[in-house]
């Protein structure tokens, strides 16, 4: 079926801004294939997780339906992205094919539907409307699909809540060990970390509440490391970078940067000079950020985490033979 350039501009962009948004070394990236879409991927951790997406430009609202069932029809994937014209009927006609499927056996994928609208007047052949409608894109899609997809539905609260620990160093280690070794009880844990047996039930208990860790029982028990405690994980690793003046040339990461933004944590404002340990830190108690990295230091002093290593796209199978 032929495209208009504007249909053309839209889907390669999606793609652009999640291999962009990769270089944060927070998640892999490989482009995958098409079949029925107008574009699709696979992010990479230690799982794969496809997204795939189509791109509603030149038909009218009779083909929303087509394309509703082509996404939610397909099992595999992780989240269905549709990028739209904003336009009233377009807009009506979308929320009447959601509503009619609220009945059917695809209610329960409408929940990876992720729907970004553009303006109906959008054209390309101006770099700078091409230009605002790509960081716009960018900024929604970054929000609202990889903070779900590749950093397990990571927010802003998460990480206050996370860096208010009393007890630097120790959140981070307790979810390095669970990570890598599991969770047998308090007690022997407690030994294996070298702390506490109230320090670390507390701390266990507050990783539990934020969500960090979870466990069949309610009470908690033998807990695992859930998606988002994963993906706290994987950023502090990087702020240890940048603490090591090893996140990136000149020590800067862009893609990480923006990321970072978004969840509230302001690295860049904290200079490297800054003491962060000991009876003369330079910490202020009512910042998060300066609380994170006071963690992640702590932890890299002490040794006693297992940093993740930056997440890069796995070479295409094709080259590989």
């Amino acid at each position: 079926m032929a495209t208009s350039p504007e249909h053309d501009f839209l889907s390669h962009a999606a793609l652009r801004i999640m291999e962009s948004a990769s270089r944060s070394g927070l998640f892999g990236y490989t482009e995958g294939q098409r079949k029925l879409f107008d574009f699709s991927c696979d992010l990479k951790k230690d799982w794969s997780k496809v997204v795939v997406g189509q791109t509603l430009w030149q038909h009218g609202g009779d083909g929303i339906d087509k394309d509703l069932r082509t996404l939610l029809n397909e099992r595999d994937i992780a989240a269905a992205v549709y990028i739209a014209r904003h336009e009233s009927r377009l807009r009506t006609r979308f929320a009447e094919v959601t509503q009619s499927h609220l009945d059917t056996p695809l209610r329960d994928r409408l929940a990876r539907l992720r729907v970004f609208w553009v303006p109906a007047d959008f054209k390309t052949g101006d770099e700078k409307t091409e230009k605002s409608t790509y960081d716009s894109l960018r900024e929604e899609i970054t929000r609202d699909l990889l903070m779900h997809v590749a950093l397990g539905g990571l927010t802003p609260q998460d990480v206050k809540r996370f860096a208010a620990s009393r007890r630097p160093g120790l959140p981070l280690a307790i979810l390095s060990h669970v990570k890598q070794n599991g969770y047998r009880n308090h007690r022997h844990t407690a030994k294996s970390l070298d702390v506490s047996l109230d320090a670390l039930r507390y701390e266990t208990e507050r990783l539990f509440i934020i969500g960090f860790l979870e466990s069949e029982s309610l009470q908690g028990g033998i807990y695992d490391v859930t998606d988002s405690g994963n993906a706290m994980l994987d950023i502090c690793s990087r702020l240890r970078d940048y603490l090591n003046g090893n996140l990136g040339q000149d020590n800067r990461n862009a893609e990480f940067e923006h990321i970072c933004s978004l969840l509230g944590i302001a690295y860049p404002s904290i200079p490297l000079t800054t003491r962060l340990l000991g009876k003369d830190a330079e910490v202020d108690l009512q910042d998060p950020t300066a609380l994170l990295l006071q963690h992640v230091a702590q932890a890299d002093r002490d040794g006693s985490v297992r940093w993740p290593g930056p997440y890069f796209a796995l070479p295409a199978a094709s080259t590989l033979f």
